[in-house]
């Protein structure tokens, strides 16, 4: 068989394939089989004793935040991976750095409307009465959602690194200890912003040139208005993780008022210690500056 005839029927033969319609391959795949229908359903396994009714609603909306975290590392991975990438030539996304910048801005945005989903899940969680919540709040310590890995590598990934973290974070296994462990070295969101500043042209030797960059693309938009874009998504996912922990330690005193949390640490004062993190600083103080 000549390469020319064997692949015309390869050929021919793949696209009778894809002609098949959907429904007939034999149930192959199913809806079921191909979310994991079963493992994921079978996943929310009560602690209490007797069984508290509004335990099933905290075990759901925790990992349901679990696999958002999940989304939101893939993302902000990519898009960190795309601006580190910008200014250089060839990629599938596009033939230019300038494609590249987009990408990342588009992942953002898609970040943004998942982090106002998680911020309104606080809403599902607060039908939840105090009461209720104590039945079986005992029943989960030392678990606490401080031991959140997928939360720390957000965290680290945005900008706000805590080495400390590790080795003050029980329980955690090998596996972890390395995904936090490679957050920790890899560049940041921030890291790749500058790296798009600097493929531009624009200086980033220390905090004044910075700030001065970034004020010069707020101020020709005609030639950066997609680095500028960029500066704002990066602000918008910031504003966005601090709407999360503000909603998150007013539920928090509404749910166990001043109690220690179930992992052992002082609960909502705790959190109000976070209230004030930012991740990338410089581009809140350029707003004195413009």
């Amino acid at each position: 068989m000549t390469e020319e005839k064997y692949a015309g029927e390869w050929g021919a033969a793949n696209a009778a394939q894809d002609d098949v319609a959907f429904g007939e391959q034999g149930a192959r795949l199913t809806y079921g089989s191909y979310l994991r229908l079963e493992q994921l359903l079978a996943s929310q396994q009560l602690e209490s004793e007797p069984a508290a009714h509004d335990e099933l609603l905290f075990i759901t909306i925790h990992q349901v935040y679990e696999l958002w975290f999940k989304q939101l590392l893939h993302e902000a991975t990519a898009a960190r991976d795309a601006m580190m990438a910008s200014g250089t030539s060839g990629s599938s996304g596009g033939s230019s750095g300038d494609n590249r910048v987009w990408w990342a801005q588009h992942l953002l945005q898609r970040m943004h409307v998942i982090e106002r989903v998680l911020v309104q899940q606080i809403d599902v969680l607060e039908t939840m009465t105090p009461q209720d919540f104590l039945q079986f709040r005992q029943a989960l310590a030392p678990a606490s959602g401080f031991q959140s890995v997928q939360f720390r590598e957000l965290e680290f990934l945005s900008g706000a690194k805590d080495p400390s973290f590790v080795e003050r974070f029980k329980g955690l296994t090998p596996g972890e200890k390395e995904r936090l462990r490679t957050r920790l070295a890899e560049p940041t969101l921030w890291d790749a912003f500058l790296h798009v500043l600097e493929s531009r042209g624009l200086p980033v030797a220390d905090d004044a040139e910075i700030t001065d960059s970034v004020r010069r693309t707020a101020h020709d938009r005609a030639r950066y208005a997609d680095v500028w874009a960029l500066a704002e998504a990066l602000l918008q996912h910031d504003e966005l993780a601090a709407a999360w922990r503000a909603r998150h330690v007013v539920m928090v005193e509404r749910m166990i008022g001043t109690k220690t949390g179930t992992g052992g640490s002082s609960g909502a004062n705790y959190l109000r210690s976070r209230l004030d993190l930012r991740y990338f600083p410089l581009l809140w103080e350029l707003r004195s500056h413009l």
